[in-house]
């Protein structure tokens, strides 16, 4: 057993020569060895996690604000499976994760032994790299350092994603390690991975988009989200509302990166017809209508006409925005998501969940630059934003702040469980509307009766945030006047430790603010092309 000591211990030494400083355990027996190996290190930081599912987006926070993998470590069984959507959401969002799970030797399987199941490739072909060494013995020491560098490189490759080593243990599990096989001199890694020198294409000559973010004011008009953090004259902030009722065709659309969460953008750029150029290190291209796929692109001259007519319809959906969103008599949806990142602190960090809250905060907050924004849009799943945001928070050690709403808080409550204990300044905004607020704007909810709708779609719970953070300890705000709502995130953040920020809304009248902000977007474009007549 000083073998399969010796070799986690070496699996350690590797990945910390390789850049790695964070471990996140989910406790369990099989998996002693490494973790044994991981807490031994006084260059690692460890955090232990009750729930695997919550561990594994805490170690997907990581590497969504460091770009660095963080080891998640589960034991056999069920456990590992826990794994599988954060393993999915690295994979689609190309984010580093290095997935070790622990397992029972070939004797132990298919064999009816118990917390025993077949984990050769698990995860299917999400991972950028599966590999099980086997037990660990003497015989392979020459391949160990070689397998835990490959491992790091590869989450951090091109592109980016999860790795997943799968590592069985016999009994006894506690041993001391014998001295470890020499590494590389100067505390080097074992192998080093070079990056691919992008491809890049000029951009055709024409009316050009660009979709994502691009460096610098680049003279085009670009439509991009509050997760770049783009601000200047070029940038279109409110391109989702534009788009519902402008009429501006493009020769050429540059996509750089994921897709915006707006189906209006993603419909018009696909209907458009323009020569689309995507700039990315994956295949991107769901709507088949791709002209080019590079590593880089260098645009052509910029058409002032055209960037104008972009700036002054962007212009107008800002003020007819803003005449509704910046003095309400409620709390909406759409507020909250705006009026949260306006208050942040400055060198902040902050997580939106999937479903409403990444659309409200694409479609009406305005970018800052001074505030990184995270989301798993790689699967858009809401499960583990908590925990994600968590990661975030430690690794950045900056005050953080997720939005979500109260299925999503719900989704991940297990990640409440020893959150105080972590010491991170973590402000939750849960935005409660008692169920699915995004089913309210599918044509379910006006062609089935409301008691089915509800029962199917709706699905209210009848849980209150509040009362669940009280048995975890975190002290709950609860907002009932609008006005109250940026003072609470800012006393929260610059206070420290972990809060809780509720602001209850109406499904219903949740789609009735959305229309009177289409509404009163298109009033105002329409009135831009009369006065320009």
């Amino acid at each position: 057993m000083t073998a399969q000591a010796t070799f986690c211990a070496t699996l350690v030494d590797e990945f910390v020569r390789a850049g790695v400083t964070d471990a996140v355990i989910a406790p369990g027996s099989r998996s002693t060895p490494l973790a044994l190996a991981l807490s031994a290190r006084p260059d690692v930081r460890v955090h232990v996690f009750h729930d695997e599912r919550a561990a594994g987006f805490c170690a997907l926070g990581f590497g969504l604000a460091t770009r660095r993998p963080a080891v998640v470590v589960t034991t056999s069984g069920t456990a590992a499976t826990h794994l599988h959507a954060a393993v999915v959401e690295a994979d689609l969002a190309g984010v580093p994760l290095l997935v070790c799970t622990a397992d029972r030797p070939p004797e132990l399987r298919d064999v009816a032994a118990p917390q025993t199941i077949d984990q050769t490739h698990l995860f299917g072909r999400s991972p950028r790299w599966f590999f099980d060494p086997g037990v660990a013995d003497d015989a392979m020491r020459d391949s160990w350092r070689s397998i835990a560098a490959r491992a790091v490189a590869l989450t951090t490759g091109d592109p980016p994603g999860p790795v997943h080593l799968n590592l069985p243990f016999r009994d006894p599990l506690v041993a001391e390690p014998d001295p470890l096989p020499a590494g590389r001199p100067d505390g080097a890694p074992w192998v080093v991975r070079h990056a691919v020198t992008p491809t890049c294409v000029e951009a055709p000559a024409g009316r050009t988009v660009v979709i994502g973010k691009t460096p610098g004011d680049c003279g085009f008009p670009v439509i991009a989200d509050a997760r770049t953090g783009l601000e200047g004259p070029s940038v279109i902030v409110h391109a989702d509302a534009v788009l519902r009722h402008a009429s501006l065709t493009p020769d050429v659309i540059v996509r750089v990166g994921p897709q915006p969460a707006s189906r209006i953008v993603n419909e018009w750029a696909a209907a458009s017809g323009a020569h689309e150029i995507v700039v990315s290190r994956v295949w991107s291209d769901p709507a088949h209508t791709a002209s080019e796929i590079a590593g880089g692109c260098i645009l052509g001259p910029p058409d002032e006409a055209w960037m104008a007519q972009w700036r002054a319809a962007s212009d107008a959906a800002a003020a007819a925005i803003h005449e509704i969103l910046d003095d309400p008599a409620t709390a909406s949806e759409p507020f909250v998501a705006r009026e949260l990142l306006r208050s942040m602190l400055v060198d902040s960090e902050l997580v939106v969940a999937s479903s409403m809250p990444v659309r409200d905060l694409e479609w009406y907050a305005v970018p800052r630059a001074e505030v990184r924004v995270h989301a798993n849009r790689g699967a858009n799943g809401i499960d583990g934003t908590i925990s994600t945001a968590i990661g975030v928070a430690l690794s950045s050690g900056h005050a953080t702040a997720v939005l979500l709403g109260d299925i999503a808080f719900l989704h991940d409550s297990t990640a409440l469980v020893g959150i105080k204990q972590r010491g991170i300044d973590l402000t939750i905004v849960v935005i409660d509307n008692d169920g699915g607020g995004i089913f309210s704007f599918l044509p379910q909810a006006a062609t089935i009766d409301a008691e089915r709708f509800e029962q199917l779609f709706g699905t209210p719970h009848g849980v209150k945030p509040e009362a669940l953070a009280a048995a975890h300890g975190i002290a709950a705000l609860t907002i009932e006047d609008p006005s109250a709502f940026a003072p609470a995130i800012r006393s929260t953040m610059t206070s420290g430790g972990v809060w809780l920020v509720v602001v209850r809304t109406d499904r219903s009248e949740n789609v009735k603010v959305h229309q009177a902000l289409n509404d009163a977007v298109a009033g105002a474009i329409d009135a831009l092309g009369a006065n320009e007549g």
